[in-house]
Formats: structure tokens, C-alpha cells, sequence
């Protein structure tokens, strides 16, 4: 369309293909966008730093197994000037803490080799090799700092090479580090096949899925968890293939997922993530011409309130609040509009009509949203943007297998850094077996 067609258009149809070319910019509370990428208000606007208004301060506890006491006792009266033996009553006004980490070097051991002659036919005989002869001279622990400070608190080769040397007064080259991810894989993996199969035998899973570039190329990083297992698995596509891949053949009683096309039919009832829509009510709310967005805004607001609070309620009262959630939606999803943004919403809301509600049915097992699968890949999110993505598949493959080993053992309530370490000293590997402290 040039100019001359233009100026042939009526006052009233210029406005209408202005609208329709309008695309109101989005932000993280309308749309899937992280907070990242929020444009930043201006400073007089924003909200002080520090403590709100009436905060109750959060002092530390005092340690319940200090290693030394220290006594400080008065050896005069500061009101007669009487001196104070140790036979005078005494009462503790007062305890305080002071917490020192003592220098951190690496412990040595020495295996020493010797050869004996023989006093009877002269013969030398070479004492037995150590394991360390034959592998890494670097014990679990070293390997598990490695793992935690590399994929938990993203650290580059670099910067890993000069904690050690700096914090541990370890010299470790970046090839070592590197060796050191790869001998301790097999043991990760191992872990991974068992969440693997436990995920293959839940009545629920969630999933979500988000880029990663992996050499050089961009590719995916997918989530799989139920109430007992997490996986971590990273692939160059995005296509519904992994999913057949991770789940062998499994389906699940529910899927909970977003709308993504690959994330479709792959269980008997499916529960939409109701966040997604929310931002998308929210979003037309806030560039639409008519109140339909808020009533959907409204209905999701009772939906969220139900899901809260939905194992207090009895069967027959959970059933009547369903039922009433879907007369309202009914009602809205009839609605005329003559809103663009306004019917794109109800297009979008009916074609999931039947998998918005599908928690009522499993109260306490299904979430109303997928909020889980999306606190699973932050941390990868997160990494994505300091490091750029992996230059192997093999990094990306070994990464996700101690994040897959760690998650499920966070699900019963195990620190991360304490996984990595009993999954490494628990290891067949000869040169990855426990030693003493």
C-alpha cells in the first residue's frame, strides 16, 4: 500500500488499520518476558532500598556448638573501687558470637613406594601402587567444589582457576578443571537414569522448555519434574520428538505445560499454565477499548483463589466452585467485543477451555499454573546470560545431569553442595573413591 492508496481510504478506515498495526510494546506482567527486559522507571519513582517502615529486625543466633569461650569478668567495683576475686558471685549478662574462618590450604598426602630386597635369594619387590598412581590426585571434594562453584554459582574456567589458587591455594589448570567434569560425569549420570525412571512412572508431570546456545547454534534446555524427580535434558530442537525421548513411551494421568504445540497431547487431561493467560488478560486490559480482559483478569483472580485453598475445601463445595467458575467463563467466552486484543483473548482462553480447570479434580497434586517448571530453568536462564551457552554437547549434557541429580535431591530437602559430594564419593570409580578427612 503506497501513499495515493492511502489518501483514497475514509477518515473512519485510516483509524482502523492504525489499530490494527498498533502492537503495544510488552512487558514481563503482560507477557512471558522476563523482568529483564522491563524498560527501568525513573528514580524518583521507585521504591527506597533497605528495610520497609516497621520491619522487625532479624538478629543471628548464637551458634549452638561454639569451638572456644572466652570470659570477660570485671576485677574491680566500679562503685567502690573493691577488688573482685575469683571466689565473688557471678551471674552471664551476655553472650556474643565472633565467627572466623581459619586459612584454607590443601592437605597433602605423600605415597611413598619402596622396593625391599629379599634376605633370603636377593631378589627386589616393589611394594604395592597406590590408587592415586593411576588416576587424578584430586579427591571428591575438590571435584565437588569444581561442579558447585562451575554450575551453581557460574563460574567461568577462568575465575574457577583463580578461586583455587587465590581462596584455596590450589594451582589448577583450566585443562584439569575441564578433566574434572568429565571423570565425574559417569557418576551423575547414573543418578539421572534413576530420576528418569521414576519420572516415567508419575501420575502428574510438569515441563517447560527455554534457549540455550550450544555450539554456537541455538538449541533448547528441557524441564521434566513430578513430586518426586526432576530432568534436565538439553537438545539441539524443540520439537515434541524430546518428549518423546525423556518420557519412553510413558503418559502420565496429567501434563502441565503451557499452550506450545509440542507440549500437546501427551497425557490423558491436560492443566494449561493459567499465569500465561493472565499476563496475556492483563495485557489486553491494559491496550484494549472494553472491560472484557478485566472480567477474564477477574475469573483468573478466583481460579488462583481456589487453587489456594483448595485441600481445606470439601469434595461437594471444591465441585460447586468449579461449576461456578465455568458458568462465569461461559458467560465471558460469549461475550461480544469489538475489541481486537479483547477477542484474540477469548480465542485464546476457549481453545483451552478444557484444561484451565483441571486441578479441581486433583487437589494438592496439580498446580494451576506451571510456575515450577519455569523456578527449575532460572538457574539455566541465568546462566545462559552470563556464560553464553557451551561449546560442547558434552558440557551441556554433563551439566544437566548434576542439575537433574541435585534438583530431585533437593525435593527431599538435601543441599546442593552435600549431593555433589556424596554422589562423587559414592562413585565406582577407583579414583573418585572416599578418603579419609
Amino acid at each position: 500500500m503506497d501513499r495515493s492508496d492511502l489518501q483514497q481510504l475514509s477518515k473512519e478506515e485510516l483509524i482502523d488499520l492504525i489499530l490494527r498495526l498498533q502492537h503495544p510494546e510488552k512487558t514481563s506482567r503482560t507477557s512471558s518476558k522476563p523482568p529483564s527486559t522491563d524498560k527501568k522507571g525513573k528514580r524518583e519513582n521507585s521504591r527506597p532500598g533497605g528495610a520497609k517502615r516497621g520491619h522487625e529486625p532479624h538478629n543471628r543466633k548464637l551458634s549452638d556448638n561454639p569451638d572456644d569461650f572466652v570470659d570477660h569478668k570485671p576485677t574491680r567495683c566500679a562503685r567502690c573501687g573493691g577488688a573482685l576475686g575469683p571466689e565473688a558471685a557471678m551471674e552471664l549478662i551476655g553472650e556474643y558470637d565472633e565467627i572466623d574462618i581459619p586459612p584454607i590450604k590443601p592437605h597433602v598426602t605423600r605415597h611413598r613406594r619402596f622396593a625391599c630386597s629379599c634376605g633370603l635369594c636377593g631378589a627386589s619387590v616393589a611394594g604395592p601402587a597406590p590408587a592415586v598412581s593411576k588416576t587424578t590426585p584430586f579427591s571428591p571434594r575438590i571435584h565437588a567444589l569444581a561442579i558447585y562453584f562451575k554450575g551453581f554459582q557460574l563460574m567461568s574456567y577462568e575465575r574457577l582457576r583463580g578461586m583455587f589458587q587465590a581462596v584455596l591455594g590450589l594451582s589448577v589448570s583450566e585443562g584439569a578443571l575441564m578433566n574434572m567434569f568429565i571423570r565425574s560425569h559417569p557418576a551423575f549420570e547414573v543418578e539421572a537414569d534413576k530420576a528418569l525412571a521414576i519420572l516415567r512412572q508419575a501420575r502428574v508431570v510438569a515441563s517447560d522448555e527455554t534457549g540455550v546456545r550450544i555450539e554456537g547454534t541455538n538449541s533448547w534446555h528441557w524441564v521434566f519434574h513430578c513430586k518426586d524427580a526432576v530432568i534436565h535434558q538439553p537438545d539441539y530442537t524443540r520439537a515434541g520428538r524430546v518428549v518423546d525421548e525423556v518420557m519412553g513411551g510413558h503418559v502420565p494421568e496429567v501434563w502441565i505445560a503451557d499452550r506450545y504445540s509440542a507440549q500437546q497431547n501427551r497425557a490423558a487431561r491436560h492443566q494449561t499454565c493459567l499465569a500465561h493467560l493472565d499476563r496475556d488478560a492483563e495485557f489486553a486490559f491494559e491496550h484494549g477499548s472494553d472491560d472484557l480482559p478485566l472480567r477474564f483478569k477477574l475469573w483468573f483472580d478466583r481460579a488462583f483463589a481456589l487453587a489456594r485453598n483448595i485441600t481445606d475445601f470439601a469434595a461437594s463445595t471444591r465441585a460447586s466452585k468449579q461449576r461456578g467458575l465455568e458458568k462465569q467463563l461461559a458467560d465471558i467466552l460469549t461475550t461480544a467485543t469489538g475489541c481486537s486484543l479483547a477477542r484474540k483473548l477469548q480465542a485464546k482462553v476457549a481453545r483451552a477451555r478444557d484444561q484451565l480447570l483441571t486441578f479441581c479434580d486433583y487437589p494438592g497434586e496439580v498446580d494451576p499454573t506451571n510456575n515450577g517448571s519455569e523456578r527449575k530453568l532460572r538457574p539455566s536462564a541465568i546462566q545462559r546470560k552470563v556464560t553464553n551457552g557451551y561449546r560442547a554437547m558434552w558440557a551441556a549434557e554433563a551439566e544437566a545431569d548434576v542439575r537433574t541429580t541435585v534438583d530431585t535431591a533437593r525435593l527431599r530437602g538435601a543441599c546442593p553442595f552435600q549431593t555433589i559430594l556424596d554422589t562423587l564419593a559414592g562413585s565406582a570409580e577407583p579414583g573418585l573413591l572416599a578418603r579419609p578427612t
